[in-house]
This record gives structure tokens, sequence and C-alpha cells, in this order.
């Protein structure tokens, strides 16, 4: 099915799907060159330029150079693992972002073999034919050969913020945005060849840089990195005292800064964030920043459109009010012209004729892998072709016989829009659609007014159309008087969830505002079905003028509110200490999504929204934010639990060798034996507890406050209970050897990482029932265990690690001993959090 521009001129077919195909394989894809990977060298080298693991390899030349075999062996043993961990890491991490930019990939409209069509933005060619709407990103370098009002901006180019007219026969780049009204050209060039192309390639892209969550955690390794080197300086100082080599307590003291710090926690956050913003993309989420994963946690407020986030976004006119006041009811499924109409008359007719002809849509047929009719162009009016075909009309017909040759786009500010056609006869015939207010006369139309409300109130969004012939052409900005058509009533039913979705968010803590232009009893009928509208609850209206800060404060419901006033409510929640997503699809939005905490754009939106936005949503399903909100605050919990068993070791291992010269024993733990532990606690299980399931009451819990330290909560205080406990049953086992003339220094070996294990399984997440169990983590610890094990019981480790035999009495006593600190905190809780809502 045609679109207007079809019958405004010379009809253009634009490119045959084999002309296309032809032409993509000799030019390529429509994308600007990806940078190249980074190098396994230079990702091996950003990790041994890790302060700590300098430190490390510096040790390791000391204890090389000395001659001590032992203690360099497993000095660069725990290097190399550090490093294959980290790298892997990383590679990990880049490739889940890379999916999510796959994922993330921009559509166009063209026409291909007579008709529109939704292609990806990569497969353009030159000599496609491609339609632009307002908020539209133009996808490669373009020939205009239309120009309805078009207003560009081109600031992604020129840097110049004013929107600049072009017209017919201009060229416009790629990357610069359609910022109002239509227009159509023809691909000039496309990827590297084009004008966003050649930018691309004097400017090297550059990585995005840390998240908040990121930067706090650097800060804080840097705290405990100067704590280390403190504490590990006072026990330098006592081992001497006791008689200690220098060299010895050198290496010891720089075993322990690396061995009590997690080094490993900021490539842990990095891939933590990565796979969560993975996971969401695999709910229809996708995050655009890494830090809208992190963010999403503290969500207190969303503040939603209704169309296509609450409601199916498969709009039909359901209703029809011709303009003597008759009302007709309509069927059908969809946007399939079958359907019926329960009214036969020329006035409705007239009235899908109007809706037809002020009309950018087009309607997609069935085609390949689209079993149903599809809406090219803005749903709404896709819905009015889809009535007038119901109503026995041909769209195309009735656009060939009429053709454009004036319009004025639709505005914000009169909330109408224009066309001016020529008829056969001669004459010019004008259309109005829009706001029953702006486009009815308050006098005459009195009777359509109240028919208009009374269909609101019903929860449909309602459009008056009206017509007038002149001879002569008149100015669409300035039109003549006109005569009402009629209404249309359009309704876009909930979604089967969506009071559902309310629900959770109320139990999430998070409040859920429902802000609409759409008129106020339509706006007050879909709150009430949501349940976020009580009685006696107010509904904020923004075309009384200004929104107070009392509305503001009260309101769940926001009506006839403009693109400006929402930046308005965002701000004024935000003073309130609200931390807030916004969702939007249009250019217009583009401003209080960016304004916003969170912005969220719809995945058919226009892609200056989804370019301003945060997160995408793929389905345009609200539900599927609650369930980001979900894995946000379940990635958080896991970084807090990993800080809770990796500081909890490291304080432990700190307060051991700080008191066992003091309780007799002058070095508690070898440094090959301090790093040992390290290796087997902070790598693989470490990484494994990122991957913990959600906790069962992870959305029954408010948000967390952004301003809140990572370690608060109670965390820092489970920190020193956890690290409390590892060190006295680390010591009292050293103690009781001691007295019984046994290995005691093998004894607190074998008990310290021992019990750091267990507390890895002691900190893991209670999973609602029949949520899948992570796997991975109880398989590294039992691989973990098995290799502590063999640092008392292997020949050649206890030679590298200055360790010796134990008894098997022994070491069930060990094991005994080692699993109090575990069990202990297992029973005492879980990991700390907020309280509930």
């Amino acid at each position: 099915m045609t679109s207007p521009a079809d019958v405004a001129g010379p009809a253009v077919q634009g490119l045959s799907a084999a002309q296309a195909a032809a032409r993509l394989a000799e030019d390529g894809p429509n994308v600007v060159a990806p940078p190249p990977p980074r190098s396994i060298a230079r990702r091996v080298g950003t990790q041994l330029a890790d302060p700590l693991v300098a430190l490390l390899l510096a040790a390791g030349a000391v204890t090389a150079a000395l001659g001590d075999l032992p203690d360099t062996v497993i000095i660069l043993f725990v290097v190399i693992v550090n490093t294959v961990i980290g790298v892997v890491q990383e590679v990990r991490a880049d490739a889940a972002i890379a999916a999510l930019d796959q994922l993330a990939a921009p559509v166009a409209r063209v026409v291909r073999d007579g008709r529109d069509q939704l292609v990806p933005a990569a497969g353009l060619v030159r000599g496609d034919l491609v339609r632009l709407e307002s908020g539209d990103v133009v996808p490669a370098d373009l020939r205009l050969i239309e120009a309805q009002r078009a207003a560009f901006d081109e600031s992604a180019l020129t840097g110049e913020s004013v929107p600049v007219h072009r017209a017919a026969a201009d060229t416009v780049g790629a990357g610069t945005v359609l910022a109002g009204g239509r227009a159509a050209g023809t691909v000039m060039a496309t990827g590297a060849a084009s004008a966003l192309g050649r930018i691309a390639e004097l400017v090297a892209r550059t990585h995005p840089g840390p998240t908040p969550l990121q930067r706090r955690i650097t800060a804080l390794g840097r705290i405990l990195g100067v704590t280390a080197v403190v504490v590990s300086a006072l026990v330098f100082a006592l081992g001497l005292l006791s008689g200690q080599p220098v060299v010895r307590m050198a290496i010891t003291a720089v075993s322990l800064v690396v061995a009590a710090v997690p080094e490993s926690l900021p490539a842990v956050v990095t891939l933590a964030l990565a796979l969560g913003a993975r996971r969401m993309a695999r709910t229809r989420a996708i995050p655009r920043r890494l830090h809208a994963v992190e963010t999403l946690g503290s969500v207190t407020v969303i503040a939603s459109d209704k169309t296509g986030t609450l409601t199916e976004n498969r709009m039909a006119v359901q209703q029809a009010v011709t303009a003597d006041g008759t009302r007709c009811g309509v069927s059908g499924t969809g946007y399939d012209p079958a359907g019926e109409v329960h009214g036969d008359h020329e006035a409705l007719r007239t009235l899908a004729r109007a809706g037809v002809l002020c009309n950018d849509a087009s309607l997609l047929p069935p085609d390949g892998d689209r079993t149903t009719w599809a809406a090219a162009g803005d749903p709404m009016e896709a819905a009015l072709l889809t009535f007038a075909a119901r109503c026995g009309l041909d769209p195309d017909a009735e656009r060939a016989a009429a053709p454009r040759v004036a319009e004025h786009p639709f505005e914000q500010e009169h909330r109408r829009m224009v066309t001016v056609h020529r008829l056969p006869s001669g004459p010019y015939l004008v259309v109005c659609k829009g706001a029953p207010e702006s486009v009815l006369d308050a006098t005459a139309d009195g009777h359509l007014l109240t028919a208009a409300s009374s269909l609101a109130s019903g929860g449909l969004r309602v459009l008056a159309m009206a017509t007038a012939t002149v001879a002569d052409q008149p100015d669409p900005a300035a039109p003549p008087p006109l005569r009402a058509a009629g209404l249309v009533g359009i309704g876009d039913p909930l979604r089967a969830t969506a009071r559902d979705t309310a629900a959770a968010f109320e139990r999430s803590g998070v409040r859920l505002l429902l802000i609409t232009g759409d008129h106020p009893e339509t706006a007050t009928a879909i709150g009430s079905r949501l349940g976020i509208l009580g009685p006696g609850d107010i509904v904020a209206r923004g075309d009384t003028g200004t929104l107070s800060a009392t509305d503001i404060g009260k309101a769940r419901v926001y009506a006839r509110t403009q693109p400006e006033q929402k930046l308005d409510i965002i701000a004024a929640l935000q003073q309130r200490g609200e931390v807030v997503a916004m969702t939007g699809d249009g250019v217009n939005d583009a401003p209080a999504l960016r304004r916003a905490d969170i912005g969220v754009a719809m995945g058919s939106g226009t892609e200056v929204a989804r370019q301003a936005a945060e997160l995408v949503l793929v389905d345009d399903n609200l539900g599927t934010v609650a369930e980001a909100i979900g894995e946000g605050r379940r990635i958080y919990d896991n970084i807090r639990r990993f800080l809770r068993y990796g500081l909890s070791g490291g304080l432990a291992e700190l307060v051991v060798m700080l008191a066992g010269p003091l309780l007799g024993m002058p070095l508690a733990l070898l440094p090959a034996q301090l790093l040992w532990i390290n290796l087997l606690t902070h790598g693989v299980p470490g990484v494994a507890l990122g991957a913990e399931p959600a906790e069962a009451d992870v959305m029954r819990r408010r948000p967390r406050s952004p301003q809140e330290s990572v370690l608060g909560a109670g965390l820092l205080r489970e920190v020193l209970v956890g690290g409390a406990l590892l060190a006295v049953v680390t010591l009292a086992a050293g103690l009781v050897a001691g007295a019984q003339d046994q290995p005691w220094q093998s004894v607190m070996f074998l008990v310290l990482g021992l019990a750091q294990l267990g507390v890895a399984l002691a900190v893991r997440a209670k999973a609602a029932p029949g949520v899948a169990r992570n796997h991975a983590l109880p398989a590294a610890v039992a691989v973990c265990l098995l290799l502590q094990f063999a640092g008392v019981l292997a020949g050649p480790l206890r030679t590298l690690l200055g360790t010796e035999p134990l008894s098997l009495a022994t070491i069930v006593a060990c094991c005994a001993v080692a699993a109090v600190p575990g069990v202990v905190l297992r029973l005492a809780g879980r990991v700390p959090r907020a309280p509930e809502a």
C-alpha cells in the first residue's frame, strides 16, 4: 500500500531486491568499520601494568636474584593465572558489549520493488529510496527528492545546534537528524564513504569511561591498598624484631599486600555489568551504556507513556462519529484491512477519506517472516488507513485521485496536521486532523466535543477531522474555515500483563506514573484500569498552563502534557530525591530521556529517542523494565557478595599475619602460602559469584539510594565479622597445633584456605524455588578445595609452598574447624541489603 509521497509526483519504484543485493555485495554493508580489536599482547600488558601485579613481579625478581626457587615459581604462577583470568574477563566483556551493538542496530524505511519496506540500516545501498519522518537519524548520505518543511539537526557533523531547513535536491549527511517535517531521498554514499564514515576514520574510537560504580570500586581499592601496605609494614617490622631474615620479610610484606586486596575486583565488576547487560538484552531490554545496569537498581519512579509500553501498540479505530453525531462501531484485528464497520453511509466514508489523505503512513502486507499486516510510519495513522479499508475505500486510489500539493506537519503546539490536495475537478481540498479541541469549533461543533469526551472516558484516543473545498490553493499553515467531518476513537488495548506490571512496581517500591498527551478522560480511564489511580486521586493537566509542585508531588497520572513539561516533571521529582526512569519514543521526548536518570526508549520509536536513552525496549513492553530492574539489583547484590567474600578473606590474612608474631608465631604464613591462598580464593570462585541468580525477594525491596556507599547497608559490618571469624579459627588452629607439636604453619595454611572457600558457599544467593542454580560456583569451590588439600599432600607442591605433611586425623580436624565461619555466616543471614518496602 503506497504512501502519500508516491502520488505527489512521478511514481518512484526504488531499487529492486536483486539490484540492492548486487550493490550490497559490491560496496559492502552500510556500517562504519569497527576499531580493530585489542591484541592479546596489549591486554596482557594492561594486566601486568596493575600496580599490585608490578609489586608482585618485583618480589619475583628479588627471590630469583637470591636463588629462592620455590617462591619465584609460585609468584610467577600466580601472576600468570591472574593475568589469564583478567584477559579472559576482558574478552568476554567486550564480546557481550559487541553483541548488544548488534541487537541495537537501527532500521530504515526504504522503497524497494515499488513498496515500502523496513530493512536494517546496514543493508542500505547506493540508489535506495529512503523515507524519513521527524526524529529519524539519516542512515546514509542522501540527495533529497522530497522535503516538506524538513529541518535537519546537523550538529553531529558541523557542531551547529540550530536545525537547518533543506529542500529537494539538497544533500544531507549520514548521522544528521530530521528534527521536523518529512523528507525522502536517494542514497548517495554508504558506510566509510559517507560523511559520518569519513569523520569516523579521522577520529579514533575511544573506549567508554568507567561507570560510577567502577569509579567507587577503584577508589575503594586504593583505600584497601593503602591499608594493606600499612599493615604489611607492621608485619615486616614485627618479623625483623623476631629475628626473621630481611629479604624473607620484604617478600612476605609484598605478598601480603597482593593477597589481602582483591585486585581482580575491577575486572569482576566490569564483567558482571557487561554480562548483566547481555542478560537484559535476552529479555528484550538493551542497555546502551553500562552505567544503566547499576542505576536501574536505584530507580524509585518510572514515568511512562501509554502507547506501546502499557498497551499492545496495535492501534485500531473502534468507534467513529460522523458530522451529524451518528456513532458507528468498528471491528477487526490489528492492521488487517479485513473487518466490519457497523454503519454504511456517505458521511462515514467522507470521514474515512479525510483520514487517508491527511496521513503519512502506509500498510505493509504479510511478507516472508512477517505473517501479519504491519504499519510503516505512525501506528495511529496506519489505524486510519485500516479504518478506511474497512469502510470499503481503497487508500491507494483515494490518494491517487487527490494528490497532496502542500502540507503543514503536526506540531505539538497546535496539536493538528493540515494537508492540501488537488481534486480532479479543479478545486483544492483542505484536510485537518488533530485533537478535538484544536480542530473543532466550540460553538458549531459542541455535540462532537461532547461525543469526544464520551469516547475519551472509555479509554479511547480521539481524533477529529475537518475539511474545506476552496478554489485557490491555500496556505496550509493558515487554513480557511473548516467544516467538521467527524471523530474517530482509536483503541489500543492494555497489555494483558500491564496491571500485573504496575503491581510489581508497587511491590518493589517503584512508583509508576502515567504521563500522556491524551485527553484527561482517556488518561483517567487508563490509570484506573492499571490500578495506579484511586478514588479522589488527582489527574494533573498540562493544558492548564503550569504543573504545580503540589500536583507533581501527588499526581500519578498526567494528561495533555507537552514535551517540555516532561522536563519540569522530571526535574521536580529529582529535586525530591527520586531516581527517575522516563520512557519515550519521539524526537520531542529526547530532552526528557536525557534529563532522566535512566532514559528508556521504545524500540519502535525514533532513532533520536533511542540515541538519547540508556535503555532500549525492543518489545516496547514496560514489563520488561521490571525485569531489567530485577537484573540490575541482582548484579549489584552479586558485586556486594564478592566484596563480602573477598574483603573478609583479605582482612583475615592481614589479622593473622599481624597477630601471629604477638602470639609467638614469628611468621604465620610464608609468602608462597599467602599467594597460593590468594590464587585459589580470589580467582575462579570470585568470578563465579558474579553469576549467582537473583534472590527470591529481589523485587520486594525498596530501591537502594544511589548515594549509598558500596560498603553501606551493613556490608562493612559483615566484612568485619567474617574477617574476624576467619582469623580467629585460623589462629586458634595454629595455637592448638603448636601446643601439640604439630606443623602449626601448615595447619594454619590449610584452615585459612578451606575456611575462605567455605565462606564463598555461605554467601550464595537464596533463589526462589524453580530458579536455576549457579552450578559454576560449587564446581569452582570443589576444584580449589582439591588444590588446597594438594598443598599439604602432594610432594612437589609441599616443596613449592614450604608446607609439611599432615596426618589424616589432623586434616579432618582442620576441615571441621574451617567449616565454622561458613556455617555461622550462613545461619546468621544473607548478603546485607536495604530493608523490604
